[in-house]
């Protein structure tokens, strides 16, 4: 194979894993899916509602166009797109799936010139590529998860607050802006978003699905479905924000002692994972030549490479077992 193939053939080989892994990370989940599920029965008892008032409130909602916004509009029409789109968006980054993406084929490219620069083996390049290229889409899950994590902290005390100002006789639409003034930082950012949202005219369902499209929340999903329930049969918002706001601090809670009973899994996970290169790391600053046929020998760096693999593999096997419990 010439290297000019093999520099083609790790670059496809590249985009190809880089793309399926992402794939894979903005799909909705099993739960996001159930839960999805139950929103779409609800929301089909207001199909009739008025539409026009809807694209008025989103035109007038004005959005910045990104430098590679022709790569948004050109894939748009595909679900698998809108599901990165979607997933950037409840990052909180200021950025677009087709600017992440160019990105991520950037730093793919650096990292297969680099390797094949410094080690110029197929495997290495596909590799270095590969880490490289996910580094954009890594930062993107970083912050979504801390994202979602800041908001579900501060969650309890805004119900709280919605509730207090329900129970002192303000509308639904002041309890929410009083929440956007006064809440937490990172619920404090959504609720004012709804506010906004309710102001150019966007009925109260609608912003609130909108702001759980926005918030990828287990958490949150319970307190709208509460809501969109209640609106829909009645009854006393005040007692059902009150066993909400409940039915969430104990889910919290049991979440940590799961926590706190699964540390030694983490744990031994990290320690297990970690281990043989600590080990290969310390025997090398002993003894220098002691692994350099593994280096050296085209078997011994198949070892390595088969070795790599099977850390990570068994890596991901513990954190399934030991993230398994589901509240």
């Amino acid at each position: 194979m010439t290297p000019m193939l093999m520099l083609i053939s790790g670059f496809v080989a590249i985009l190809a894993v880089t793309f399926g892994v992402m794939m894979l990370a903005a799909g909705p989940s099993r739960q996001d899916k159930r839960v999805e599920q139950r929103l779409a029965v609800i929301q089909a008892g207001a199909a009739r509602m008025d539409t026009i008032e809807i694209d008025a409130a989103n035109l007038l909602r004005s959005t910045s166009s990104s430098r590679f916004g022709w790569l948004d509009t050109s894939f748009e029409k595909y679900s698998i797109w809108k599901n990165l789109q979607k997933f950037v968006m409840q990052s909180g980054v200021n950025s677009t799936a087709s600017g992440l993406m160019v990105q991520s084929v950037a730093m793919a490219i650096i990292g297969l010139l680099l390797s094949l620069i410094t080690y110029p083996e197929l495997w290495v390049e596909i590799v270095a590529g590969c880490i490289l290229g996910s580094l954009p889409w890594i930062r993107i899950a970083w912050a979504r998860s801390r994202k979602v994590k800041a908001f579900n902290t501060d969650l309890p005390e805004a119900i709280d607050m919605l509730a207090r100002a329900l129970r002192a006789g303000h509308a639904m639409s002041s309890a929410i802006e009083m929440v956007g003034n006064s809440a937490g930082a990172a619920t404090a950012e959504e609720f004012a978003e709804v506010f906004r949202q309710q102001n150019f005219g966007l009925p109260l369902r609608e912003a609130l699905l909108q702001m759980l499209d926005r918030v990828p929340s287990a958490d949150l999903r319970v307190l709208v479905t509460a809501i969109i329930v209640q609106r829909e049969t009645g009854g006393n918002l005040v007692e059902v924000m009150d066993r909400t706001v409940f039915l969430i601090r104990e889910r919290q809670r049991i979440q940590g002692d799961i926590r706190i009973q699964t540390a030694q899994g983490r744990l031994t996970g990290w320690i297990l994972s970690l281990m043989p290169i600590g080990l290969m790391g310390i025997i090398n600053i002993i003894d220098p030549g002691y692994s350099k046929i593994l280096l050296t020998d085209p078997f011994g760096r198949k070892l390595i490479y088969t070795g790599l693999g099977l850390i990570v593999i068994g890596g991901l096997i513990i954190r399934k077992i030991v993230n398994g419990v589901d509240v």
